[in-house]
């Protein structure tokens, strides 16, 4: 068995979790999310569930960043219980005590770890085996129209991205601005508004 616990991620609100994995000669009996654990790292329990969702992706590619408008904004957990990928938070509100930062973390199937991510905090991965898979659970549906991008690739927030891989992106993740793009755009969530976006998850 591996040892369960929770940790703060380099972004402000956002937690690690790493849940117990149990083995035997069948294989692997884990639980990526778990109330009491949510609620002792956060002191409340995980937003009312609206949305769940999982995209596979082969070896290399390269996903988001990507983030919701706010509001009506987007809390998320995610896990990757197949393949193996570098999960990266990079943090788009402004005014937080962390805009502008960014946390990475290894995410794969047999580990049991999972990632709560903040209203207004950006997500990407970048998929380090064939047929990774990614479950998104969501406090909002996906509407196309909410949804934004930054590039992973903007040399001012400078995400370790090993090009050796040979990445791929979407034609959406290739045009997506720079943080500071977005920013002189007016697209980028404001901190204050996405903590009253996140407290109102819970009323």
């Amino acid at each position: 068995m591996e040892g369960p616990g929770f940790k703060e991620c380099g972004i402000e609100g956002a937690f690690e979790f790493t849940a117990p994995v149990y083995r035997d000669g069948r294989g692997l009996f884990t639980t990526p999310f778990r109330e009491s654990a949510f609620r002792s790292a956060l002191g409340r329990p995980l937003f009312p569930v609206k949305d769940i969702s999982f995209n596979v992706s082969a070896r290399g590619v390269l996903r988001g960043i990507h983030y919701t408008t706010t509001p009506p904004g987007r809390a998320k957990y995610v896990y990757c219980p197949r393949g193996r990928v570098t999960d990266y938070l990079v943090d788009l509100r402004v005014g937080s005590p962390t805009f502008g930062q960014w946390d990475a973390t290894e995410l794969g199937g047999p580990g049991g770890r999972a990632l709560y991510i903040p209203v207004g905090v950006g997500h990407a991965f970048l998929s380090r085996a064939d047929d990774s898979v990614i479950v998104y659970v969501m406090s909002e549906e996906y509407v196309p129209e909410q949804e934004r991008a930054v590039s992973p690739l903007d040399p001012e927030l400078g995400l370790p991205i090993p090009w050796d891989m040979g990445i791929a992106q979407s034609k959406r993740d290739l045009i997506a601005p720079t943080l500071a793009q977005a920013g002189e755009r007016d697209l980028l969530p404001d901190y204050r508004a996405c903590l009253k976006v996140e407290a109102e998850l819970w009323q």
